[in-house]
């Protein structure tokens, strides 16, 4: 009768706690990303994917920058489903070496967003969409968007209908995005908001919002002296606690008296590129609402989008 009232109870458990379950297996997919180089990372986005039971692509270039040097650069990429055109799901992989030579643990910049890509491909990959989807992978963000450019030059624009790009998703439950990547991009910030107000998420707008790999698809983040440079509809989203991300928005947008303490810091601005991002930092329930996020935006995309 016990080990019958055991087995019962062990029964109930696995049905009730899958979520639970969840959360432990992102927090150590996102703790893979504690390495000693960014090219161990590299073989940590190879796995995970694989893992996954996608088959990714490394796409090798020359990147650096003067101040570092040239070192080779590697972007991984995953193709879901066919198309004419194509929407690209992007984050960087790739973490800032500290002052002191080491390599930042990264974590919320960038590797939460990376997890949360990688779940957000799970999901697309069942679905029916009208467009392919491209999920990049980035290297060598902190170096200058060095690893998008790059992706552009080999690959061009084309053929790419939009460009939705995460950056900095590793807790609270407010979503962020930037609404200066153009006019061009007036329709996915317009599908965000719908998305929020259909999932009854706390999400902020930026009109100036930090730039990251989408400057480099908007036409912003091209390297002084560049030609002119095709754009296409981006968006970059990120997640924050609420209140730091009120506090973030002040900061880019607040103007001369943003109403912030002098000197005032956000707290992600102190997290991100220093010794204080590591694991303790994460939520792995963010980490899941992203993917769950990006998933639903990109479905919204393809259907407004059309053929």
């Amino acid at each position: 009768m016990l080990f019958r009232s055991l087995a019962a109870v062990a029964a109930l458990l696995a049905v009730a706690l899958p979520s639970a379950a969840q959360e432990v297996d992102l927090r150590a997919q996102v703790a893979a990303f504690v390495q000693p180089s960014n090219e161990a990372r590299t073989g940590v986005v190879v796995d995970q994917l694989r893992a996954a039971g996608f088959e990714p692509v490394v796409e090798t270039f020359a990147g650096g920058n003067p101040r570092g040097g040239e070192r080779a650069g590697r972007n991984v990429v995953v193709t879901l489903g066919d198309g004419p055109r194509e929407i690209l799901l992007t984050a960087h992989y790739d973490a800032v070496v500290l002052r002191d030579g080491t390599l930042s643990h990264g974590v919320v910049d960038n590797a939460a967003s990376v997890v949360g890509v990688i779940e957000a491909a799970k999901i697309l990959r069942d679905k029916d969409l009208n467009h392919r989807v491209r999920v990049i992978l980035f290297d060598q963000e902190e170096l200058g968007l060095v690893g998008a450019r790059k992706w552009i030059e080999a690959h061009g624009l084309d053929n790419v209908a939009a460009v939705v790009n995460s950056d900095v998703a590793g807790y609270g439950d407010t979503m962020m995005y930037g609404q200066n990547n153009g006019p061009q991009s007036a329709f996915m910030t317009r599908a965000v908001q719908e998305l929020c107000a259909e999932r009854a998420m706390q999400c902020v707008g930026f009109p100036i919002y930090p730039p990251s790999d989408d400057r480099a698809f908007s036409g912003a983040g091209r390297p002084a002296g560049a030609p002119p440079a095709a754009v296409v509809p981006t968006l970059s989203l990120g997640f924050q606690d609420e209140v730091g991300a009120h506090q973030m928005w002040l900061a880019f947008n607040g103007g001369e008296a943003p109403g912030l303490a002098e000197g005032f810091v956000p707290r992600v601005f102190q997290l991100i590129h220093s010794a204080d991002d590591t694991m303790e930092q994460i939520d792995p329930a963010t980490v899941r609402t992203a993917g769950e996020v990006y998933a639903a935006l990109v479905e919204k995309l393809d259907a407004q989008l059309g053929d």
